[in-house]
């Protein structure tokens, strides 16, 4: 059966029975290519031994995802709008395990690549459907404890990667880290085309396929340009002319859109402050999480010389924290409490100094790791369903699927920008204190490599550990930035709102 969205942005009718089992289905594809997204960070020393993989070749298994889901997201939520969320949910699924099927068999640096890249179009699909599919099930009485639990699922993803990563790698080649998803995206198949149902928006718009087309060539040669500026120079023609390029055909795309008459995004959701704050904020807050912990597992396995099971061990403690704050619903009563904006920069600045403890104190014992990944997992499970209810609250329901496009456009293009740019600071500082004698290597393994004796492998040990302290002490900072001026923008917002109502 298939439905259309009315105007409280419910399904029309009665609350749909299952709709509590539904979310479980749709979370469980959501999960799947949330955990194959961190899963890589702890399999880069096995990449780099097994596949000869340089540090560029790295960054660029673990972007192609990336940059390919980036470019597609909008476009993919457009498409879910008009042509069925369950349709484009099943699409992306089957999608993803193709993907992750020739993943697991890649013989080479080039073919893991292109299948990350396969799999990013599948991810755009799953990202932008679930998202709007909650919000399609659920009412606004209930909508906040559903999304609180989506957003718990994605920081479990997020999170878990590594410690499946770890289990998996203990035990299998890394090539298992992909071929564990088909099973999953067998069983979401199954789930979802049984239980999930078809909704999307009544009015019977004509495609916008040059506003697709726009959308994905800009965000596709920005997002190329920020994972290209650590390996080539920011200042380099390859750099700057996608960046240059990719922002030139985003105007043109913006243009487009504010004059055809059936736009794939509507850009008058901009003049909503409250929306504005939100996207804002996912953009500052998600790259300073996400390079952040890019650089945790390194420094753990790097570092403190965990291998990859105990580094994701280790790092558990993250995702059990906002599972069981949005699971039990604290998270939830503490939102409605405090409201939006205060709830994100109490959210963010919890999240921001649990990586500053992280940061600040690299050498100390596992007790004030622990504290700085509690103190990060309850930033998330409040802040995150926050930003998430102020993104969707102001898009209308039959665009869900494009408010949810924007929404992981702007999460993967910070995201992107954390792992690049914090990784940038972080090789600059290793690279400055790294001995004389060694000062060419371009990475770690290489350095170590190098290093001749023991006094010169400590020097190097440390040059690393300095880099990534430095680093995730500035994604700290941006964080903090990110979630100020969300919390500031909504805050702003809402008391216009309520001016406006007095009057």
């Amino acid at each position: 059966m298939t439905v259309t969205s009315d105007a409280t942005g419910t399904t029309a009718g009665a609350r749909l029975p299952t709709r509590w089992l539904v979310l479980a289905v749709i979370c469980l594809a959501q999960l799947t290519v949330l955990l194959d997204n961190t899963v890589l960070n702890v399999a880069v020393p096995s990449l780099t031994r097994d596949l000869g993989a340089s540090t560029a070749d790295v960054q660029w298994i673990i972007n192609a995802y990336s940059l390919v889901q980036s470019g597609l997201l909008l476009a993919g939520g457009s498409a879910a709008d008009r042509y069925g969320r369950k349709k484009m949910l099943l699409v992306g699924l089957a999608l993803f395990g193709v993907g992750s099927l020739a993943a697991g068999f890649a013989d080479s640096t080039g073919e893991l690549i292109a299948a990350r890249a396969g799999m990013g179009v599948g991810g755009a699909l799953l990202l932008t459907t679930t998202l709007a599919v909650v919000m399609q099930i659920f009412d606004a009485e209930e909508r906040l404890r559903a999304i609180g639990v989506w957003a718990a699922v994605n920081a479990l993803g997020f999170a878990a990667g590594p410690l499946l990563g770890g289990v998996m790698l203990a035990h299998f080649r890394w090539g298992a880290i992909f071929l564990v998803n088909i099973p999953v995206v067998l069983l979401g198949l199954v789930a979802a085309w049984a239980l999930v149902p078809e909704s999307k928006s009544a009015a019977g718009q004509r495609p916008d396929l040059l506003g697709a087309l726009l959308s994905t060539v800009g965000m596709a040669a920005v997002v190329f340009a920020v994972v290209s500026g650590p390996e080539h120079g920011w200042g380099t023609g390859r750099v700057l002319l996608p960046a240059l390029g990719g922002v030139l055909v985003l105007g043109v795309f913006a243009l487009w859109e504010s004059r055809v008459p059936h736009p794939m995004l509507d850009l008058r959701f901009f003049r909503d402050r409250r929306f504005v704050g939100a996207i804002v904020g996912v953009v500052l807050i998600t790259f300073g999480s996400t390079g952040a912990l890019f650089l945790l597992t390194q420094q753990l396995q790097f570092v403190r010389g965990y291998t990859p099971l105990e580094a994701g061990l280790r790092t558990a403690p993250f995702a059990l924290t906002v599972v069981a704050l949005n699971f039990t619903g604290i998270s939830t009563r503490l939102l409605r409490r405090l409201g939006l904006p205060l709830a994100i920069a109490l959210g963010v600045g919890t999240l921001a100094g649990g990586f500053a403890v992280v940061g600040a104190f690299p050498a100390e014992g596992y007790g004030v790791l622990l504290t700085g990944l509690v103190l990060m997992g309850a930033g998330c499970a409040l802040a995150n369903p926050a930003i998430a209810e102020a993104i969707m609250g102001a898009i209308p329901p039959e665009k869900a699927g494009a408010g949810a496009g924007v929404d992981g456009t702007m999460s993967e293009l910070g995201g992107s920008l954390g792992v690049a740019v914090l990784g940038a600071v972080m090789n600059s500082r290793f690279t400055a204190l790294l001995p004389v004698g060694l000062a060419g290597a371009g990475s770690l393994p290489a350095a170590l490599a190098d290093a001749r004796t023991e006094g010169e492998r400590a020097d190097v040990l440390d040059a690393f550990a300095s880099g990534v302290e430095t680093s995730q002490l500035a994604g700290a900072a941006v964080v903090l930035l990110g979630g100020a001026l969300a919390a500031l923008l909504l805050h702003r917002a809402e008391r216009r709102k309520g001016d406006a109502g007095k009057a």
